[in-house]
């Protein structure tokens, strides 16, 4: 079973989501910051990060740009998941490294298709 990672500051949008990915197979864990995103990519690799950008402690930009500039992550996809839903959010959202973005509010099947996409094209 493929391992997400899903970091998300809010509760319900962290309930919400976690359970999409369950329901669709996936072996889903939670960090609620960037900082303990980070911690948690360290000590067990997820196949994929789904990343919310504005966060306490540490923003899903920088979470990104850490993840990508590491050797021993820099292949793990990232799809930032944000309420900043302008074109240049998603432009400095990309330019952080991310593999995709999709503004909230999404459809399911937006985030479902994207995360099956990005997890074919790893293996």
């Amino acid at each position: 079973m493929r391992k997400v990672l899903l970091v998300e500051d809010s509760q319900a949008q962290r309930e919400m989501i976690s359970t999409l990915l369950r329901e669709n197979g996936w072996n889903v864990s939670i960090a609620c910051d960037g900082v303990e995103a980070l911690e948690f990519v360290q000590q067990s690799s997820p196949d994929l990060v789904v990343l919310d950008i504005v966060m306490p402690r540490m923003n899903g930009y920088e979470v990104c740009r850490r993840l990508k500039s590491d050797p021993k992550t820099m292949n793990v996809p990232v799809v930032m998941c944000s309420s900043k839903g302008e074109e240049f959010d998603r432009y400095w959202g990309m330019k952080q490294g991310a593999d995709a973005y999709i503004a909230k509010p999404f459809q399911p099947i937006e985030l479902i298709g994207t995360i099956k996409q990005l997890l074919r094209k790893e293996t």
